[in-house]
């Protein structure tokens, strides 16, 4: 997270003292540093696997966590463009009813892999926008929680997939004269989901399904050129 922190720092740094990178409001580039509010769902889908019938009665929540993202949208026309988005998000998963208090998976990290071809609506300076597309989440690492990882669970490995979902958007950009700077506010909308599988000396021993379905929310600075 801090490396992302400084590599976009650094991107906008060089944006704008690079002279041949002028700021223009109606450029085909746009840069977006933004701090995002990842705020997932979490709930179990499916128990594929489950000889102790640990998961009776039991859900899951998952943490929510806010992190620097970097966007970087190009425009075809003047209303249409396509963006991306580069960050990464940790999260921890811990039980619910019957399972309340449990602490079941730490550090699981994440990219939101995002491309949204987005319509902006020609209302004026103020420029709103809705957007759509396919998402990826990859799961970069995940680690037994303390309630599993101890006895009588003895839990030493968790497998989260990475799945392939799709997104929605709405925003707004709001450029600050002609500069190219500009402020941004966007909210993306998540449907996909994960399996998580808990190993202990190689065999797995409980396997679920979960939906994410995370709703993520961020606001920040935009330079166009």
């Amino acid at each position: 997270m801090k490396t992302l922190t400084i590599a976009a720092a650094l991107a906008a740094a060089t944006l704008i003292a690079t002279p041949a990178q002028a700021g223009d409001k109606d450029g085909k580039l746009q840069i977006k540093l933004l701090a995002t509010g990842v705020l997932p769902d979490g709930k179990v889908t499916a128990v594929n696997n489950d000889p102790l019938d640990l998961t009776v009665g039991a859900d899951t929540v998952v943490s929510d966590n806010i992190v620097p993202t970097l966007a970087v949208e190009y425009f075809f026309t003047p209303n249409v463009s396509v963006e991306t988005i580069c960050c990464t998000t940790k999260h921890h998963v811990n039980g619910t009813g019957t399972l309340s208090g449990a602490n079941l998976v730490n550090d699981v990290l994440l990219i939101p892999a995002t491309l949204t071809l987005k319509y902006h609506l020609p209302l004026g300076a103020i420029k709103p926008y809705v957007g759509a597309g396919p998402a990826m989440f990859i799961m970069l690492d995940a680690k037994p929680g303390a309630t599993v990882a101890g006895a009588p669970f003895n839990v030493d490995d968790v497998d989260m997939s990475s799945n392939v979902g799709a997104v929605v958007q709405a925003g707004v950009d709001v450029p600050l004269g002609d500069s190219g700077f500009g402020i941004s506010l966007d909210a993306k909308k998540y449907w996909i989901s994960t399996t998580a599988k808990f190993y202990v000396a190689g065999v797995n021993v409980l396997e679920s399904k979960h939906k994410l379905d995370p709703w993520v929310i961020s606001g920040g600075v935009a330079y166009r050129f």
